[in-house]
């Protein structure tokens, strides 16, 4: 089952997570804040964000990264994939229950 990394801008953060839960697209969406330096056309940026982590199943995977594709204010927005070989059972039981494909 994966786990879905995305970062985005402090201002579409709460919208995006919002989104991916109550279109049950994610079970879960964890909001994390951070400070990310990276180059983008030729120039390094400081730039705050926010670190989403998305619980997700195999089934609703591809929808999700299509909703983030469309939501996300980035050109080039982060979205990478954690796929996870232990979890605990009820709460991959609960996950699968609340996601749909």
């Amino acid at each position: 089952m994966p786990t879905v990394y995305i970062t985005a801008p402090p201002a579409a953060a709460e919208s995006l997570a919002t989104t991916l839960v109550e279109a049950e697209l994610a079970a879960c969406v964890n909001r994390v804040p951070t400070t990310s330096t990276y180059r983008w056309e030729s120039e390094i940026h400081h730039d705050d964000e926010v670190i989403l982590l998305a619980k997700t199943t195999e089934e609703a995977y591809d929808a999700l990264v299509e909703r983030v594709m469309d939501l996300h204010p980035h050109d080039v927005p982060c979205i990478e994939r954690f796929d996870e070989e232990h979890v605990l059972k009820s709460y991959a039981t609960w996950r699968d229950e609340v996601v749909s494909p």
